[in-house]
């Protein structure tokens, strides 16, 4: 088994759903064809360097998988039939990658999101604790003033 990225350009101008159903797509491709899917990365709407069909924006998704050759084939003749999606680029990360591997990587990235999720949560509790304690003093000290 191989680990692939690969770089998409869809089009920017596509309905929620659309571009949706196309992510599900390929994500389905990639099962569907053996596929371990490491990461799914939404980079957003970016400027082009030059106009393609038409477009001077971009939606930019990265996709990181392990794979075999059938599988980018598959994947690209898909891009390539899809009018939702302006280019695209695999490009090959490593040679030869177990199964496992990749599993470990998928659990890992899992593990680092939700460290992510919970210092984020961690954030706004404090930064709302925070506002409290100010909204606090400043009613201690309306009370201050006008007992004076």
């Amino acid at each position: 088994m191989r680990k692939y990225e690969t770089v998409f350009i869809a089009d920017p101008d596509l309905q929620d759903q659309t571009r949706t159903n196309l992510f599900e797509k390929v994500r389905n491709i990639i099962d569907n064809e053996g596929g371990i899917l490491t990461n799914f990365e939404e980079w957003g709407n970016k400027k082009l360097a030059y106009e393609i069909k038409k477009k001077l924006r971009g939606h930019y998704v990265c996709v990181t998988y392990g794979g075999t050759g059938e599988l980018i084939k598959e994947l690209e003749r898909n891009f390539r039939l899809s009018d939702d999606v302006l280019k695209f680029m695999t490009i090959l990360l490593s040679d030869d990658v177990t199964a496992e591997q990749l599993e470990k990587e998928v659990q890992e990235a899992q593990d680092e999101s939700k460290q992510a999720d919970e210092t984020d949560k961690k954030s706004v509790e404090n930064k709302t604790s925070v506002d409290e304690a100010s909204a606090d003093d400043e009613k201690v000290e309306e009370t201050e003033d006008k007992t004076e």
